[in-house]
């Protein structure tokens, strides 16, 4: 099975008080255990980068802790936890984009949103990270509009890694409420 998340931000204490979280230990913990309900060792699991930031606890602490093949797309937030820790030690490999299929459907992953991937007009995916649930920015109505692009950030996909089929359930999910809901402000949905 192949999953993805993106902006974890493990250790960062502003992160969590934007997503109402009492303490980095209880948002660590809270991604950690669901990470580890639902992917197995045999698992490859894509990190959409800021995995880690400003963390006090050593970087090998989270990812000792952590199931499965971790692929590690380079976020904005991964260059100091990544001069800690010898990364071919805990990564299967480690990029700023990497491309992938998985049954013969094929998806390009990278931190930032792209508007155009490789094989996109052939059905290919692209699973980005880096911005959370901010509705505030001018690109965001834009990004809703691309076929095919994922939002794979833990604030909103309840925490947790996700398969490509719930990603693009959520985005639909989430596409729905943004035209027929309230607007969110970061952190505020979807509940944990």
């Amino acid at each position: 099975m192949v999953f993805f998340i993106a902006d974890p931000h493990f250790g960062h204490d502003k992160i969590r008080a934007k997503r109402g979280f009492a303490s980095i230990e209880e948002m660590d913990a809270l991604i950690i255990n669901n990470w580890n309900a639902r992917v197995t060792d045999e698992d490859h699991v894509y990190i959409v980068g800021d995995l880690m930031y400003r963390n006090a606890r050593p970087a090998v602490e989270y990812l000792s802790q952590l199931k499965g093949k971790k692929h590690l797309v380079i976020g904005n937030h991964d260059r100091a936890w990544m001069k800690t820790v010898k990364l071919s030690d805990w990564f299967e490999e480690a990029a700023f984009v990497l491309e992938g299929d998985y049954k013969g459907t094929y998806y390009t992953v990278s931190h930032y949103p792209m508007m155009d991937w490789y094989r996109r007009r052939h059905g290919a995916h692209h699973i980005y990270g880096h911005i959370h649930n901010n509705t505030c920015d001018p690109y965001f109505n834009f990004l809703q509009t691309i076929p095919r692009a994922y939002n794979a950030g833990v604030d909103v996909n309840h925490f947790k890694p996700v398969t490509l089929s719930e990603l693009i359930h959520n985005t639909a999910a989430y596409r729905e409420k943004m035209t027929h809901g309230p607007h969110y402000a970061f952190g505020e949905e979807p509940s944990r």
